[in-house]
C-alpha cells in the first residue's frame, strides 16, 4: 500500500511540473440528492392532492439533480451550476431554495493560497462567503476503478457539514421507524406536525472520492481538494457528484477569479445566518397554523 501511495504521489509531482503555466480544464458533473427522505414527509398527509404531489417532485428534481461546470488550472478553479434557459423564470424562492440546496453562485477555490469564496444569495441579499479551504486527512485506497477514460484510485475521509446546505439534513432514526409502521398505527397529530421536526443535521459525515493521477491537479468539485489529481467523483452516502465531460487545454480561456460581490462573511457566519432565519420563520410559520409566510431579513 505504501509503496502505491508514494509512487502516485511521486507522479503526481513529475507530472504537474511538466505542465505549462496556461495550461486550463474543464470538467462537468452531475450532481444527484437522493430525496427518499423528502418524500416520505409528505406521505400520508391528507392536504396534499395528486397534482401538488406532482409538482413538489418537479420542484425536487429541479433542486436536487443539477448539472455543474468546473474550469481550472494549476492553482484555482471556479465551480459553478450550469446556466438553463429556463433559469431567467425562476422565482426568487426558487432561486433561495436551489442555493440552500447547494446550488447557485460561484464558487471559487485557491489551492495554493488555501481559501475559497463563494457568493450566495438569501431572503434577498448577497453574501460573499470566503474562508480557508477545509482541509480534509484523505485516506488513500489501493481499489481502483474506471470512470470514462480514466483510472480512477479510491480516497475516503471524514468532513464536517456545512450547516446551511440543506441538501445534507437526513430523517431521524425515530421517524424512518415510524414511516415503517402501518397507517393505521399512525395518529392525526403525527401527520399534522410540521416535518421539519423529523429532521436533523448531521456534524459531519463520511465521504467517498475517487480522483485520476493522469490529471494532476489539486481539484475538485465543490470544496473538495487535497488529492493528487483531479477528484471525478464524490459520494457522501445522500449526495453523488459523478464527473461526465473532461476538456484539457481548453481553446477558449475561462477566466478564474474570486467572485466579489456581497457582504463579506465567514463559512460559520453564514451558516449562523441561514439557520437563525430559517429557524425564525419556521416559527412563524407554526404560529399561523401552518399557512406560509414571507419574512424580511430585518437588519442584516
Amino acid at each position: 500500500m505504501k509503496t502505491i501511495i508514494v509512487t502516485l504521489l511521486t507522479l503526481f509531482t513529475a507530472v504537474i511540473s511538466a505542465f505549462a503555466q496556461d495550461f486550463q480544464g474543464m470538467a462537468v458533473y452531475e450532481s444527484k440528492t437522493s430525496t427518499a427522505d423528502f418524500k416520505s414527509s409528505f406521505a400520508g398527509n391528507r392536504e396534499i392532492t395528486p397534482e401538488m404531489q406532482k409538482t413538489i417532485e418537479e420542484r425536487m428534481k429541479q433542486m436536487f439533480e443539477k448539472t455543474f461546470i468546473l474550469n481550472f488550472d494549476r492553482n484555482a478553479s471556479i465551480y459553478k451550476e450550469e446556466e438553463k434557459l429556463d433559469a431567467t423564470g425562476q422565482s426568487g424562492s426558487m432561486r433561495m431554495m436551489s442555493g440552500m440546496m447547494g446550488g447557485g453562485g460561484t464558487n471559487y477555490k485557491n489551492v495554493k493560497e488555501k481559501i475559497y469564496s463563494v457568493d450566495k444569495e438569501f431572503f434577498g441579499k448577497e453574501f460573499l462567503i470566503k474562508d480557508s479551504l477545509p482541509k480534509l486527512d484523505w485516506k488513500l485506497e489501493g481499489e481502483t476503478k474506471q470512470i470514462g477514460n480514466y483510472t480512477c484510485f479510491k480516497a475516503t475521509a471524514v468532513r464536517p457539514v456545512s450547516q446551511s446546505d440543506f441538501k445534507n439534513y437526513r430523517k431521524k432514526q425515530d421517524d424512518k421507524k415510524a414511516d415503517d409502521k402501518s397507517e393505521e398505527t399512525k395518529t392525526d397529530d403525527k401527520k399534522t406536525t410540521n416535518f421539519t421536526d423529523g429532521w436533523e443535521m448531521p456534524t459531519e459525515m463520511v465521504v467517498t472520492a475517487w480522483y485520476t493521477p493522469d490529471i494532476p491537479v489539486n481539484q475538485g468539485p465543490e470544496n473538495y481538494w487535497g488529492l493528487p489529481g483531479l477528484i471525478l467523483e464524490v459520494n457522501d452516502g445522500k449526495t453523488i457528484i459523478l464527473c461526465s465531460k473532461i476538456v484539457m487545454n481548453t481553446k477558449e480561456k475561462k477566466e478564474i477569479k474570486a467572485p466579489s460581490k456581497g457582504k463579506v462573511v465567514t463559512q460559520a457566519e453564514y451558516d449562523k445566518i441561514v439557520t437563525e432565519k430559517m429557524a425564525e420563520m419556521r416559527e412563524m410559520n407554526q404560529g399561523q397554523g401552518g399557512r406560509g409566510s414571507q419574512f424580511r431579513m430585518g437588519g442584516q
